[in-house]
């Protein structure tokens, strides 16, 4: 039932009536009633008797005969709800998009158009119409995968039906899309569909013209939230009615109903778009990898850089390793240099201060002098985010909230980013100065400083209000926020990594291995040395700073797993949070029969009053744990306990 009620997290047996009971089949919507209320819920199955020695009740209504959920993916939501310690209906609330009635009756095949068997020479023994998978058994061009000494073998084992599993490390300047698209026509060509998942609807459509132009229109389709009810519904019916072999998508596809699935594929998988805001929380990655382990399938964990719980697989063995040798790096690298080192302080002294040293100054100019676009990335948004007292540095908050105060332009007004208001006449209360200066500064204003600095070069700013997703070769200076950067035609000549400190003095465990994530996302569109240049505005013996330098993800990685494993922090151990109010928290603890080797830390503070307690257990005992913050939080549900509690698993925010 589709009830989120930890509690009720079970299913219920109901009679089928006679007139329901040929559409009435596994996987289809029904109405049933419960306590005295009509509800939502999904038929699971379908059996001769009942255990229950009770009177049952019988379904109310079908509500489509359309069978939307797999037992593959019925099977699944109970793995990702056990994981996270959640409710099967808020999992299958997120595998399965709200029923689109006038969709479900548009015309389509019956049945799903079956696999056909190669013919002589490799050729088809029908025509390839849309939907159909040609089972060829011949080897796909490995093309880019050719520079990574493992790349070719992992093509040829999707294509001949086994199971790999890899963790790639991506090289500067490689079409990445293109490289999936290869190992999803493999992984086709064997016999087998796909998933693919990528952060954003940037990355989607670059991995859906690449895949146009491998497998051809109508292979596949594409799954995001910000399709629309309609187009999303008729995208998701195409997957589960068998038409088409492969999907890809943001996270939305994660649980998409792909028929003998061979390969689960995660693009960028350390960036926080693929972990899911709604209960029980779900990382894309992990439901990606759970899917693999329950269905047998090859697993495909991409991205220039590397997060710790990819480490963690190649440490385990779960995965092989997909590398570049260090000879093609180092030929296919920008030429990357800090600005806080000896040497550069030597030269310019001011370089520890100076946002813009002269080593980053001279690397935009040469590029400029050359034809050659720059990119410059800022980590803030806006003009100037956080501003303080020009007399005593006391940063400006907002007298209402004590919020930080900001401003929107040069001649604009100081207003609170958290409520709004503006601060017109806003006086320091620790002196009484009325002038401001800026604490942050962001894309905007760094852009109208370098319009300044190179009067005669256009200047172009890709963030929130406007992404870009490609830019002219010519010369010309590009300003973006993390995640924003557009590509350049034949690369850019200077890429400037501005504002480093903003990135690695977060109080967050990830902060050095998002650091290192967005510098690689951003270097990796420059230029081989000698025509591209990197300079990253920090002190080069930084460890994220030295992975940049070396371009070493893997380094860093192991380096960051093994810290995190001497600290005791996820992925090393499992971690769960419990957020509410003081005395609802202290309530679901005290309900909870955690583990014996369970480790509570805390209390720490929370956002709107509430407070955070930590409970830590060895990855052996995870899913102990998680059984026991479901089973006490259904105690409370039971009761109904006024205040809620948010259980997260691993959540990526600790602090």
């Amino acid at each position: 039932m589709d009830v989120p009620l930890a509690h009720l997290d079970r299913p219920f047996d109901y009679l089928v009536p006679a007139d329901l009971a040929d559409v009435a089949v596994p996987g289809t919507r029904v109405k049933v009633r419960f306590a005295g209320q009509l509800v939502d819920g999904w038929l699971l199955s379908r059996a001769d008797d009942s255990g229950h020695t009770g009177r049952l009740a019988y379904l109310e209504k079908v509500v489509s005969p359309e069978p939307v959920l797999t037992p593959e993916i019925a099977r699944l939501a109970r793995a990702v709800a056990d994981r996270y310690a959640g409710n099967l209906a808020d999992v299958l609330r997120l595998a399965v998009p709200p029923r689109h009635a006038r969709v479900e009756k548009e015309p389509h095949d019956e049945q799903p158009t079956p696999a056909v068997e190669s013919g002589a020479a490799g050729e088809a023994a029908g025509p390839v119409v849309p939907g159909e998978i040609v089972v060829s058994g011949e080897a796909v061009d490995p093309r880019g995968w050719r520079d990574y000494p493992t790349g070719p073998a992992l093509l040829r084992a999707l294509t001949d039906g086994r199971a790999p599993r890899a963790v790639w490390s991506a090289l500067p300047g490689e079409d990445w899309a293109a490289r999936y698209a290869d190992a999803v026509a493999a992984t086709v060509a064997g016999g087998r569909g796909a998933v693919v998942v990528v952060p954003d609807a940037r990355d989607l459509d670059r991995l859906d013209a690449a895949l146009t132009g491998v497998l051809g229109p109508g292979r596949h389709v594409s799954l995001s939230a910000a399709l629309g009810p309609a187009r999303r519904y008729r995208a998701f019916l195409a997957a589960r009615r068998g038409q088409v072999p492969v999907v890809i998508g943001t996270r939305a596809a994660m649980f998409a109903p792909v028929p003998r699935l061979g390969l689960v594929a995660v693009w960028d998988d350390g960036d926080d778009l693929h972990s899911e805001p709604r209960a029980p929380y779900p990382h894309a990655r992990d439901v990606l990898l759970t899917r693999a382990q329950l269905g047998e399938a090859g697993a495909l964990v991409g991205g220039y850089a590397r997060t710790a719980e990819a480490q963690l697989l190649l440490e385990t063995g779960w995965a092989r390793e997909v590398v570049a040798d260090r000879a093609t790096v180092r030929a296919r690298i920008p030429a990357i240099a800090p600005t806080g080192d000896d040497p550069q302080l030597a030269r310019d002294p001011g370089a520890a201060t100076a946002r813009l040293p002269s080593l980053a100054w001279t690397a935009a100019r040469d590029a400029l002098r050359a034809g050659l676009p720059v990119l410059v990335q800022v980590p803030r948004r806006g003009y100037l985010p956080s501003v303080s007292c020009a007399d005593c540095r006391t940063p400006a908050r907002c007298a209402h909230c004590a919020g930080p105060l900001a401003l929107p332009s040069a001649g604009g007004t100081p207003a609170c980013r958290w409520c709004a208001r503006v601060a017109a006449a806003y006086a320091c209360p620790q002196c009484g100065g009325r002038r401001l200066r800026a604490a942050v500064t962001g894309a905007r204003r760094t852009a109208e400083e370098l319009g300044r600095a190179f009067p005669d070069v256009p200047v172009r700013t890709s963030g929130r209000e406007e992404v870009l997703t490609d830019v002219p070769g010519g010369a010309a200076l590009v300003v973006a926020t993390p995640g924003a950067e557009p590509v350049a035609e034949g690369g850019y000549g200077a890429v400037l990594l501005l504002d480093s400190w903003a990135l690695l003095t977060r109080a967050d465990l990830r902060a050095g291995e998002e650091a290192l994530r967005r510098w690689l996302a951003a270097a990796a569109l420059a230029r081989p040395a000698p025509a591209g240049r990197v300079v990253v505005v920090a002190d080069g013996a930084l460890a994220p700073v030295q992975a940049l330098l070396r371009w070493d993800a893997a380094w860093f990685a192991g380096r960051e797993l093994a810290e995190r494993r001497e600290l005791g922090f996820p992925p090393a151990v499992r971690m769960a949070s419990v957020t509410g109010p003081a005395e609802a928290v202290a309530d679901l603890l005290a309900a909870a029969r955690l583990p014996g080797d369970a480790e509570v830390l805390g209390p720490v503070p929370a956002d709107e009053g509430r407070e955070r307690m930590l409970v830590r257990v060895p990855r052996a005992r995870a899913a102990a744990l998680a059984e026991a913050l479901h089973s006490a939080a259904g105690v409370r549900t039971a009761r109904k306990a006024a205040d809620p509690v948010r259980l997260q698993v691993d959540p990526l925010s600790l602090f």
